[in-house]
């Protein structure tokens, strides 16, 4: 009977003496995040709908994956500068200056128009199989001899300006599903748009590697859902509205882009 009461007076006190620290050591709380998202036309959300009024020909959507990660969680600070059409180099003249020394994630795609994605797919849609592997072609050697040192420009300036954040560098979706019978381009063309997409991609990643960022890629999650599939996520040529072609809908932005940025977001 006297060991069953000193117990229960030692788990009475064990239970006082928690609630006091429970009081007076506040849970910590979650660590601050200041996200600021840059990018292209992938990251703007080109393609997707609903662009905010202030983003004018940016075309920044609310669909986008970087305005979706940060509805969902809600980080200390945003920052959504990411612009239609956006080359290395207007990155960094534009959109870097939302960066500080408080930023702790970023994210960004850029490169695809530094080698003329947009005027490649121009070349391939109005003219034959030969001039679209030959724009291709050029753009494969573009990408290898001058997309290093443009990329590295970038992710130099990411660096110096948010030394403490964690960047995540998004590839591009390879568009097409080969091997489908599909109204359009021949399939020669739609192999080697595939194999240059590829090659900037795997450009974009060995730079990210230098850097110490963290590459999330895409390309895996779209199979599937490009073009020529019978689920696609991207937007096949528009000619009511060219801009959007070849961009993904909300769904690549929202079951593509956004799984894929918040694991590497963490």
């Amino acid at each position: 009977m006297r060991r069953s009461r000193l117990v229960t007076i030692m788990a009475g006190f064990t239970a006082a003496v928690c609630a006091v620290f429970a009081f007076a050591v506040p849970a910590q709380a979650a660590a601050a995040v200041h996200y600021v998202a840059l990018g292209d036309s992938y990251s703007s959300g080109v393609g997707a709908g609903s662009y905010t009024s202030e983003s004018g020909s940016c075309k920044r959507s609310t669909n986008a994956y970087p305005a979706l990660w940060a509805a969902a969680k809600a980080p200390t600070s945003y920052k959504f500068v990411a612009c239609s059409g956006a080359t290395t180099t207007s990155v960094i003249n534009s959109q870097l200056s939302a960066l500080s020394s408080t930023t702790t994630l970023v994210s960004i795609t850029v490169g695809g128009n530094d080698v003329g994605f947009a005027n490649i797919m121009t070349t391939c849609v109005l003219y034959g199989t030969n001039e679209c592997v030959a724009a291709v072609q050029a753009a494969q050697v573009k990408a290898q001899n001058e997309l290093p040192g443009l990329l590295d420009k970038v992710y130099n300036g990411i660096k110096s300006r948010a030394p403490s954040a964690k960047v995540v560098v998004l590839s591009y979706p390879v568009f097409y599903e080969l091997g489908r019978v599909c109204v359009g381009l021949s399939e020669t063309s739609r192999a080697k748009i595939n194999e240059g997409i590829n090659l900037v991609d795997n450009v974009i990643k060995q730079a990210v590697a230098r850097h110490g960022f963290k590459f999330a890629d895409v390309r895996s999650i779209f199979v599937g859902h490009q073009l020529c599939s019978g689920d696609k996520w991207l937007h096949a040529l528009n000619f009511a509205d060219i801009g959007i072609s070849y961009h993904p809908f909300a769904s690549g932005q929202s079951l593509g882009y956004l799984p894929v940025f918040r694991t590497a977001a963490g």
